[in-house]
């Protein structure tokens, strides 16, 4: 019977609906629903576009209801179990010290300013109310409890916002009240303790609000934590409300979310077992480059001088250029069936040139201005004969908010019967194209002033109304022009993968956009929270589920169902998905998709975050270098800032994009990066709004510097030979902003290095970071190795080694038994890099002719070795000996070189032997400089 306190003065103010209130006048908020209409009757009074920050939140009077019908409940529990009668000889303790007059002045007043239902409807008087009872309690007592709660509410610092509501001033200026408060306080100090702490009933009351004055948050978790086996009516309701708050008080932001650090802890801990799904021969070298169809079709009408509109008419010499550069995927942004009421909600809004979102869908077909299904397969024929896969979208998270599922199966979506928030009102433009529904938009996102979480469907035949909730990530505002799917509804899941294995029959790379938000734990977490985890969208927390409930609705993950059913129905279909939130791993180790977003890679390498970036590189191959081959590397996607924008187009681009391309995983590049474009082309887009011509100089940087790699992607893109290197600079410690690994695939070995830093880095290449090794049990252990066995190089003293730097032309030359021992020193200067690759060995000699031309390089490389055999070998020891040869100075060979007498000699003889041991000195050198 005691629930929220409010006051005469709120009541008549603000009108609240009288159905709310119990005969005692405390207002009951049964739900989150009636916290949101009690608040919505305060703000309407507020002036919130000039003080949005007096705005009342749904979830702080939820909580000031909670504590309060707590703080309620621990009374009665002191009064049953620890001290009963305790407010009767309260009350007869303070009639006899202030008088029973004074007393009952106090409760006149309180029942006046708090007035019960039927005093407030003026049905009974405030001295018959106070004469009366209710189930064996004084109505004169419950007031007295009701005063002492009201007394400590107005003395909580995070209640004050609200105080109008239960604001005691006029009881104070017209009574005795603080002072029979405080001979109340001095009463229970000699009665019997309460709680854990055994401290006087007032002073447990008053412990909230003492030990987390400002925080109506914290002082809910401080009930939870020190009264949960007391109040365990009270602790679903807690969680629940702690959730509510987390769900107006979420901090909002665009995008994924912060970048974080992979680690593999938690993975290895959870029940996750390792289900890879094994590559076909074709996806280790899959290198994507995107585009975003409308407006690469634009641009290629105006760079071919012809309309391009449709699929079918891309030329064959793009798909060639495409090719020829190295690309072996092509991924085609926005190919399907768009929802028409996302175009019309854009021009409603101002941007007339949009097109409906590329991720706002009506169906799975081919659009029909781009052809349709007959210019799709056109075109996948002629990419196919150029080495292109073509690669699709996948948005199984939501449809567009005008679907053909929204038309015809409304129960396939999360929904509630009614608007989750009272200030939202569906006046507008119906976006629905077929006359037996209507799809409304909430006004308020036509004003800019909110993005509401809900549309609203009406069926015209049945009357019937959905309130259908947008797609949403939980980051930042609901995707409007989308609804979001019921994954814990079979039939919806059914759905969903039969649609995918039908696109899986098509398109030979499907990408899942935003497949995280799939997982079990999030599924729950965004839209069926377990109590205590909620608070990421709004109006959620109300529909929580117990974990073992969730299970039972979501058995197994839905990811697991979609890779096993492919594998069998439409197999050789690679599964790539855009995932964050930390699983990375999980998706491809368990879920079993072939290549995941490694959005780290782009974020860290641009804000020259090298250490942490290494360490995420480290976290991985100490857990399972598997995982790594299994990233898509990117610097750009269409949710981001174009590669140019964030990276430049210098040598710290190049840097980069060579770190991509030589990193095992999946090399995706975005589109216009290579042409250098500036702007960043939203999902509506049709066409470029900048008039952009292609940068030649980074095009042909590309082709010099880039693409080569790109054809020998083989030689990257697996993790059995890939070694990470510390480069440890003299003074001993490791320079963490140098990336020094290498690889080999058959008998071809490579070694990359990159300073992402501006300065000067130098140092030494040894030992490799740990990295994990399975036996045949599948059981691992770390190891380490060094670089010499890194690129599989003979320990033998007689070998050399030659490799060549992709980048720069320059051949090295270097002793493998000196490799083996010290490894290899480098410098690199600001964005340097380097790629070396073609290593070959070579014997000594026994005139030791490698070991001349290393010592004379020290170190430096050359564009032709050739040359310099001919400047170390040729100049100081050939033309001497032939000189010797053809002067005739036959003696000085015997007397200086053979230690023989010439006069000892037939004249003949000894030229011809002179001859013959010259010669064959020569032709050793000749054959060793290959003249």
């Amino acid at each position: 019977m005691f629930e929220f306190h409010i006051s005469r003065y709120a009541r008549d103010k603000y009108r609240f609906d009288q159905s709310i209130y119990q005969f005692t006048g405390n207002a009951i908020l049964g739900d989150f629903n009636s916290a949101r209409d009690f608040a919505h009757k305060i703000n309407t009074y507020r002036d919130l576009i000039r003080f949005p920050e007096q705005a009342v939140r749904a979830s702080d009077i939820n909580a000031l209801g909670l504590i309060d019908e707590i703080l309620h409940a621990l009374i009665a529990e002191y009064r049953t179990s620890v001290n009963p009668g305790a407010l009767e000889r309260v009350l007869q303790l303070l009639e006899g010290e202030f008088g029973t007059k004074a007393v009952s002045q106090i409760l006149f007043q309180f029942t006046g300013n708090f007035p019960p239902v039927a005093v407030y409807q003026k049905d009974e008087t405030v001295e018959g109310y106070l004469a009366g009872e209710t189930e064996g309690y004084s109505h004169r007592v419950i007031t007295l409890e009701e005063l002492i709660l009201l007394w400590l509410a107005n003395g909580n610092p995070a209640f004050r916002p609200y105080d109008e509501l239960f604001d005691d001033a006029a009881i104070e200026d017209q009574t005795t009240y603080l002072k029979m408060m405080d001979a109340i306080d001095r009463f229970f100090q000699q009665e019997p303790g309460f709680g854990p702490s055994q401290r006087s009933i007032i002073e447990v009351l008053r412990q909230p609000a003492k030990q987390h004055p400002d925080s109506l948050f914290s002082q809910l978790e401080y009930l939870l934590e020190s009264f949960s086996s007391l109040l365990k009516n009270f602790n679903f309701r807690l969680l629940r409300s702690l959730d509510f708050l987390r769900e107006e008080n979420k901090p909002i932001f665009s995008g994924p979310g912060p970048v974080e650090m992979i680690e593999f802890q938690v993975l290895a801990s959870e029940e996750a077992a390792e289900k890879y799904s094994k590559d076909s021969e074709w996806m280790p070298r899959l290198v994507l480059i995107a585009k975003n169809t409308y407006v690469w079709l634009d641009q290629l009408s105006k760079s071919y001088g012809r309309e391009i509109r449709r699929l079918d008419q891309i030329p064959d010499e793009e798909l060639a250029r495409i090719a020829g550069w190295g690309f072996t995927g092509l991924w085609l942004i926005g190919l399907w069936e768009r929802s028409e009421a996302s175009k019309t909600i854009k021009h409603l809004t101002g941007n007339l040139d949009a097109v409906s979102s590329a991720y706002s869908l009506y169906d799975y077909t081919i659009a029909s201005d781009l052809g349709g299904d007959a210019a799709y397969a056109t075109l996948r024929d002629r990419a196919a004969a150029q080495g292109l896969r073509l690669a699709a979208d996948m948005v199984p998270n939501h449809s567009g908010i005008y679907s053909k599922w929204v038309r015809e199966h409304p129960d396939w979506f999360i929904y509630s019967d009614y608007p989750p928030f009272p200030s939202y009102t569906f006046s507008g433009r119906n976006l629905s194209a077929d006359q037996g529904i209507g799809i409304y938009l909430e006004d308020h996102y036509y004003e800019r002033t909110d993005a509401a979480v809900v549309f609203k469907r009406v069926d015209f035949n049945t009357g019937q109304v959905h309130y259908i909730y947008h797609g949403n990530d939980g980051t930042s505002m609901p995707w409007n022009d989308t609804a979001q799917l019921n994954y814990l509804n079979a039939e919806a899941r059914e759905a969903v993968i039969q649609t995918i294995v039908n696109v899986a029959r098509k398109f030979p790379i499907i990408r899942f956009d935003a497949a995280m938000t799939l997982a079990k734990k999030h599924i729950q977490r965004l839209w069926f929270p377990e109590p205590g985890h909620g608070g990421a969208i709004p109006s959620r927390s109300e529909h929580s589920l117990s974990k073992m409930r969730f299970d039972e609705l979501l058995p197994v993950e839905f990811w697991r169902d979609v890779v096993d059913r492919i594998a069998v129905e439409a197999p050789d279909t690679l599964l790539l998905a855009e995932a964050f939130w930390l699983m990375e791993g999980y998706f491809v180790r368990t879920l079993g998709m072939h290549r995941v977003y490694n959005s780290a890679f782009m974020n860290m390498l641009r804000d020259e975050k090298n250490a942490e970036y290494r360490r995420v590189i480290k976290n991985t191959i100490e857990f399972d270098p598997e995982i790594l081959k299994r990233y898509v590397n990117f610097m750009n996607n269409p949710d981001e800032e174009t590669a140019i924008e964030q990276f430049g187009d210098g040598g710290k681009y190049f840097g980069i994009c060579v770190l991509m391309c030589t990193l095992p995983g999946l090399p995706m590049f975005g589109h216009g990066q290579i042409e250098g474009f500036k702007e960043k082309y939203g999902m509506e887009y049709q066409r470029a709004y900048y008039d952009e011509k292609p940068n030649q100089g980074l095009v042909e940087r590309h082709k010099r510097e880039v693409f080569p790699l790109l054809h020998r992607r083989r030689l990257f893109a697996d993790v059995e030979h890939f070694l990470l290197y510390d480069v440890y600079s003299g003074d001993g410690t490791v320079n963490e902003d140098v990336y020094a690994f290498s690889n080999r695939f058959g008998e071809e070995s490579s070694l990359v290095l990159f300073h992402n830093k501006w300065g000067e880095a130098s140092g030494t290449i040894h030992r490799t970071s740990p990295f994990a090794v399975k036996d045949q049990d599948g059981n691992a252990h770390t190891e380490q190795s060094s670089l010499g066995r890194g690129l599989g190089l003979p320990v033998d003293g007689s070998k050399y080694v030659i490799f060549k730097d992709q980048i720069t032309g320059l051949e090295y030359i270097r002793s493998c038994a000196e490799i083996h021992d010290r490894g290899l020193r480098i410098d690199l200067g600001a964005f340097e890099y380097r790629v070396f690759l073609d290593f070959r060995m070579v014997e000594e000699n026994e005139w030791s002719h490698y070991r001349m031309i290393m010592d004379y390089l020290d170190g430096r490389g050359v564009h032709d070795l050739e040359t310099v055999k001919q400047e170390v070998i040729l100049q100081p020891v050939l033309y001497p000996w032939k000189e010797l040869v053809n002067s005739g100075f036959y003696s000085y060979y015997f007397e200086t070189v053979a230690n023989e007498p010439a006069e000892s000699q037939d004249k003949s003889e000894l030229q011809s032997q002179t001859r013959a041991k010259t010669l064959a000195v020569i032709e050793g050198i000749a054959g060793f400089l290959n003249i």
